[in-house]
């Protein structure tokens, strides 16, 4: 006769419920660790690479300031960010203005220079953009399309036009295949910038920003 051994006994419930707390704690701990861990390292890297667009779509320029120019309660989520822009002598360059909106695929976040003595647009940089690879992501990839950015009017308004219809300084040629990626750059985002922040612009331009103290060899402290 085939004789089978004993099965082992369940657990117990209790024990189960333990162990799978146990285990989610342990899990949450370390998802709060490394966010507590590298959330100031990506905070810090965003604020280099931010730092850096501005500088970029700004000729000539080596240190910027975020200024505020929506009033308290007024700026809200989705408003433009500008950015003073100065030179190595602390001589005002321009602007940088940074905005988003929709596009064909998700939200295309960008940054453009201004220059508000010329009235001309200095150049735009796209920073965040899911669009759609091969056409329109050639709204960053397409050196032809960015340069047209550089010495782009702004009166009487920025302008999208068809392929080889630009006429005027103040139009942006569209990319073929990619007419809604563009509209969303040019008209969406620029332009609804443009409208929204030129006017509330400083008439003198703030002054640039303290360099920083030296650091300190220690010495001259409290004692």
């Amino acid at each position: 006769m085939t004789t089978f051994p004993t099965p082992p006994p369940e657990p117990h419930p209790l024990r189960l419920v333990a162990t799978l707390f146990v285990a989610g704690l342990c899990s949450g701990l370390g998802l709060v660790s490394v966010n507590i861990f590298t959330a100031p390292l990506i905070a810090a890297n965003k604020a280099a690479a931010l730092e850096r667009a501005v500088l970029e779509v700004v000729p000539d320029s080596a240190t910027m300031q975020e200024l505020e120019l929506f009033g308290e309660g007024e700026g809200g989520r989705g408003k433009p960010r500008v950015f003073a822009a100065y030179d190595g002598s602390g001589q005002f360059r321009g602007y940088a203005i940074k905005s988003q909106d929709f596009g064909f695929q998700d939200v295309i976040e960008l940054i453009f220079g201004y220059d508000p003595a010329g009235q001309v647009i200095t150049g735009m940089e796209v920073l965040a953009s899911k669009e759609t690879p091969g056409l329109g992501d050639k709204i960053y990839k397409d050196e032809e399309f960015v340069a047209q950015f550089e010495a782009l009017a702004v009166e009487p308004s920025v302008e999208l036009v068809k392929k080889g219809k630009k006429s005027a300084p103040n139009q942006v040629e569209a990319i073929t295949g990619a007419t809604i990626s563009s509209r969303a750059v040019v008209e969406k985002i620029i332009r609804s910038a443009c409208q929204e922040v030129l006017e509330l612009l400083p008439r003198d331009p703030p002054p640039a920003p303290a360099p920083p103290p030296p650091p300190s060899d220690g010495e001259g402290g409290e004692r």
